[in-house]
């Protein structure tokens, strides 16, 4: 196989198709990829009969969880060539490192593990509304019963990292769900290479029969208009860029729920602690640049602008600069399974730092290129470009009152890396209100956590349809018919 042109099969329902019919160019370096014709697989990729989700309900929840289990072992990079060649074509189309990409590879087993299965599961949906339908007697005399359903869904991942596809498919198993997944243009091949695993474990199993993986390119409304339909699709879940969204709306319609994962800008906020002795300062600057750094600041939970209350008279801003120094040092220091130069730097970003250096009294450029960067303001606001931030650079902003970084905050804003822990109790209560979606301790902002809410929501609480059934007795609750009017 050459490096330029990959067959990317679809899988639907147990079945690998490999006709090579369409080409299709991936992202960097010159990468293209044949896939079939998704339009002439319609018929077989939609689920048009919800009765046939009733399959699923064969399964009991530990009969899931095997299934996942046994899944993530056959996984292994090691052993797996599907896997491999999924991680082949990200060196060439994604923006990580090739260490960081063959560390996520190795460990995309992981979500997998019955463990942590278990723990996702009952924490944010509650595996017994999975199961069965759980009694609640209420005030007025009701029981009230309520079930979890799965759903017929899309789901529109994104490809800054293989763990996006592995989430999806495990959600969509414990959620007894129909997922069919379009697959992104840099990552086109991870959750292929999971489903092509899934057929050879078991090609009949209802759960590799309830998922199908596919690609098409975004915008094609030969395929969107007959698939994005309530007849078919009851759920499509959206991760990606704010312009892959939007395009998606135009397909809601009163019996399809759209649950956006979009994008967002994550930041930090580094209190005066930070400079109480030499030792804590370099703790903030090595925190800190894992927050930057890890994953090549692919992810939304990278910090981009810090703000740091550390003056903004001139020893202060001396002070910064020196820090600025140290987280450097520190992201350059990062082990390479974590983070690397950058293969592609956005030159538009590079051109906006190179500008910068020409304007000292301003902002102090540290570093600069695929190795990243450190500017530092040289006074209390960030950059103009810091939507741009990538590519592990980074804008530190001096404060003197903790109110600034706190009024900076928006509806934009996911993770904030806060240092030191004692400043997140008193700051945890007032972020969110300005938009702050996750306060984290800082440096591990870019740790996984799949037991909580993301963006805000619950969305494998969303993905679910939460059915009720209300038991009326009428020699406790009167019809309305029999009741004496006063």
């Amino acid at each position: 196989m050459s490096r330029a042109g990959y067959s990317i099969p679809l899988v639907i329902r147990g079945r690998v198709i490999e006709d090579t019919e369409l080409t299709f160019s991936g992202r960097g370096n010159n990468v293209s990829f044949t896939t079939p014709d998704v339009k002439r697989h319609l018929n077989e990729l939609v689920l048009a009969l919800p009765s046939q989700l009733g399959d699923l309900y064969s399964l009991s929840f530990e009969q899931i969880l095997d299934y996942l289990a046994a899944l993530g072992e056959r996984l292994s990079f090691a052993k797996n060539r599907h896997v491999q060649e999924a991680f082949e074509l990200s060196v060439s189309t994604s923006g990580l490192s090739e260490g960081t990409l063959r560390h996520m590879y190795e460990d995309v087993g992981e979500v997998f593990r019955r463990e942590v299965v278990r723990e996702m599961t009952d924490r944010v949906v509650g595996i017994r509304y999975l199961e069965d339908w759980v009694e609640t007697p209420l005030e007025n005399g009701c029981v009230m019963a309520v079930r979890a359903f799965g759903a017929r869904t899309v789901h529109v991942v994104a490809g800054n990292a293989p763990l996006i596809s592995a989430l999806s498919i495990v959600r969509n198993a414990v959620l007894r769900s129909d997922a069919i997944i379009k697959t992104p243009s840099n990552d086109p091949l991870t959750a292929t290479a999971i489903a092509r695993t899934m057929v050879e474990l078991d090609a009949n199993h209802p759960l590799t029969r309830h998922l199908s993986v596919v690609y098409w390119k975004g915008g094609d409304t030969a395929v969107e208009r007959n698939l994005f339909a309530p007849e078919y699709i009851e759920k499509i879940i959206a991760w990606g860029g704010m312009a892959s969204v939007n395009h998606i709306t135009q397909y809601i319609q009163p019996g399809i729920d759209l649950i956006t994962l979009d994008p967002k800008l994550s930041s930090s906020i580094i209190g005066a602690e930070a400079f109480a002795s030499e030792a804590t300062t370099q703790e903030a600057a090595d925190r800190l640049a894992l927050d930057v750094g890890a994953f090549n600041q692919e992810g939304c939970v990278n910090a981009r602008v810090v703000y740091v209350q550390s003056g903004t008279h001139h020893a202060g801003i001396a002070r910064l600069n020196r820090f600025g120094a140290q987280v450097y040092d520190a992201i350059q220091a990062l082990p390479a399974h974590l983070s690397g130069p950058a293969r592609s730097p956005d030159p538009h970003l590079m051109d906006e730092i190179d500008s910068l250096r020409y304007s000292d009294e301003w902002h102090r450029v540290i570093g600069g290129g695929p190795a990243g960067a450190v500017i530092v303001s040289q006074f209390d606001e960030p950059v103009e470009f810091s939507r741009l931030l990538a590519h592990r650079v980074v804008n530190l902003v001096p404060i003197d009152a903790l109110e600034t970084a706190i009024l900076a905050v928006n509806s934009y804003t996911q993770t904030i890396g806060i240092y030191p822990e004692s400043l997140k109790k008193t700051m945890r209560d007032r972020l969110p209100l300005h938009g702050a979606q996750r306060i984290v301790s800082l440096g591990y902002a870019t740790r996984p956590m799949f037991a909580g809410p993301h963006d805000a929501i619950e969305p494998m609480r969303r993905m679910c349809k939460w059915i009720i059934d209300e038991q009326h007795d009428p020699a406790v609750v009167p019809l309305a018919s029999r009741l004496k009017r006063t």
